[in-house]
């Protein structure tokens, strides 16, 4: 039995500071559409993402506009929603979507990168007994990501399936790391690039 015949809509979250969103995010969120069978992708843009600095951050109506011009899909959905909730850390964040939404399955998605410090994240491991973990690879973070300090703990839940479209039946913790094409594009570079993003005129 698949998760469709549930009747719950399937989500998957992607958080971040999209500073700026780029077509990195919509590339991994189009293939999380394709690869999860999901209805949405929810762009969780994060007022102040705890573990970054708030130095070089732009303003969180400018970041969500960036995300609202990248995301080029009906269904991808950028969304302050954390501003909204008063969250700040992601076990809370969801555990408010879950409440709000019953009727909704919903799936965490992140990059290899995240995975790395995912162990410093608050409540980390109650965060995965609440929902299924996907994660994306990024150049670079391959063997970070296996060998990450989360991953000895969440190694024997790793599922490794080819069809990961029934994410919503597996049992918690649940983590399934996808293979996909790999984009080049980060936000980092994208500073770097053009330092005065946030402030530049919006054609």
């Amino acid at each position: 039995m698949t998760g469709r015949s549930h009747g719950a809509r399937r989500i998957g979250l992607l958080g971040g500071s999209f500073n700026p969103a780029h077509d990195g995010h919509r590339h991994i969120s189009i293939e999380a559409l394709r690869l999860l069978d999901l209805d949405e992708v929810w762009w969780l843009v994060s007022p102040q993402n705890p573990l970054k600095p708030e130095a070089g951050m732009a303003p969180l109506a400018t970041r969500l506009a960036s995300a609202q011009r990248a995301r080029r899909h009906p269904r991808i959905r950028p969304l302050a929603i954390e501003a909204e909730l008063g969250t700040r850390y992601t076990v809370d964040t969801v555990r408010a979507l879950q409440h709000r939404h019953p009727k909704t399955d919903f799936i965490w998605l992140m990059g290899a990168d995240n995975l790395g410090q995912f162990h410093r994240w608050r409540d980390w491991r109650k965060l995965a007994r609440s929902v299924a973990i996907a994660v994306f690879p990024r150049s670079g973070y391959g063997r970070s990501a296996l060998t990450a300090p989360a991953m000895a703990w969440l190694r024997r839940r790793r599922r490794i399936t080819a069809a990961p479209g029934h994410w919503n039946d597996w049992e918690l913790p649940a983590i399934v790391m996808l293979n996909i094409r790999l984009s080049p594009q980060s936000a980092s570079r994208l500073r770097a690039r053009n330092p005065d993003w946030a402030s530049a005129p919006k054609l």
